[in-house]
């Protein structure tokens, strides 16, 4: 029998092995959207620094468990095999059990819910029944996305779906959620830097995808890679970003007012680079600083943005 000890680290190799499992470096693309929340209420003299605390905290908490479900996921449905080209993960290496890495996604789901309700109670109050009542439905909604994603019994992201999921809870869902919670409203402009940072995350996703194209294909998970053939994959990332940046201009246009709103033009280098090298590099494991470049581009992109609105 599985006991609470199990999840426990006992040595410093375990402790890496957990923290390796979090994936921290998947940590700053999850927090993207509630700063870009932030930025877009402050721009408006709306911040509320305990929402957007509150809301950071369960979005990260909300990431490790979509990261932990993900390791195991993989694991139980072949994913994560000899054919993988990515890092070697906890469960696939046998440094971390699979009934201890269940434990883990239990205990992160219920820090997830306690983080989310407070963040409701916060922003929300006895107040906004309804209101408290839809977006604990969504919380819940994104628990079950971050399990189901390669976990549970029907995995979308063995359907193709990832990119919707990621494009709706890192964009959409993120950004309007954080921007609704500290200002009540939620003006429909608002979604144009929701849609550039879904794509931008999708954009994530997809170099992951185009990089596992063989192991996931083999497991049977269709990703949209997998539906496409490399080449296509590699179109569909380039209309990503060009998407992604199409919706910012779009934004600032509307919303002219100063020169410094163009600051986020800075990342575009960053975001071109990033699509030719996805385009130029074949070999899959050529492709994996490509992951950590994109999410560093998509992190400044929200940064110089934000910023720029606030000037």
């Amino acid at each position: 029998m599985t006991t609470s000890s199990d999840i426990t680290p006992r040595n410093p190799s375990l402790i890496g092995a957990w923290v390796s499992a979090f994936r921290p470096r998947t940590l700053p693309l999850a927090l993207a959207s509630i700063l870009m929340g932030g930025f877009l209420a402050a721009s408006r003299h709306e911040f509320n620094g305990a929402v957007i605390g509150l809301a950071a905290l369960t979005t990260v908490l909300l990431q490790v468990l979509s990261n932990l479900a993900n390791d195991y996921g993989d694991s139980q449905n072949g994913a994560d095999s000899v054919h993988r080209e990515g890092p070697q993960r906890a469960v696939q290496s046998g440094a971390i059990s699979p009934a201890a890495m269940k434990q883990g996604m239990y205990v992160f789901g219920v820090l997830s819910l306690a983080s989310g309700l407070l963040l409701l109670w916060v922003a929300l109050g006895a107040s906004g029944l309804w209101l408290f009542m839809g977006f604990l439905l969504l919380g819940l909604g994104a628990i079950w996305a971050a399990i189901n994603y390669t976990a549970g019994a029907r995995p979308y992201g063995y359907a193709g779906l990832g990119d919707v999921s990621v494009f709706l809870f890192f964009g959409l869902v993120g950004v309007c959620g954080s921007y609704f919670l500290q200002t009540r409203e939620l003006p429909y402009e608002v979604l144009l830097p929701a849609i550039s940072l879904g794509c931008f995350s999708t954009a994530v996703l997809n170099v992951n995808n185009i990089r596992d194209m063989r192991s996931d294909e083999l497991a049977g998970k269709i990703t949209i890679p997998v539906r496409l053939g490399a080449r296509r994959a590699r179109v569909y990332h380039w209309l990503l970003l060009l998407l992604g940046l199409g919706a910012a201009v779009v934004y600032v246009l509307q919303h002219y007012c100063s020169p410094w709103q163009w600051l986020f033009v800075g990342a575009v280098p960053l975001l071109l680079f990033n699509g030719v090298q996805v385009w130029k590099r074949q070999q899959s494991m050529q492709l994996d600083p490509l992951l950590k470049q994109m999410a560093m581009s998509t992190l400044l992109f929200v940064l110089l943005f934000g910023i720029g609105q606030m000037l």
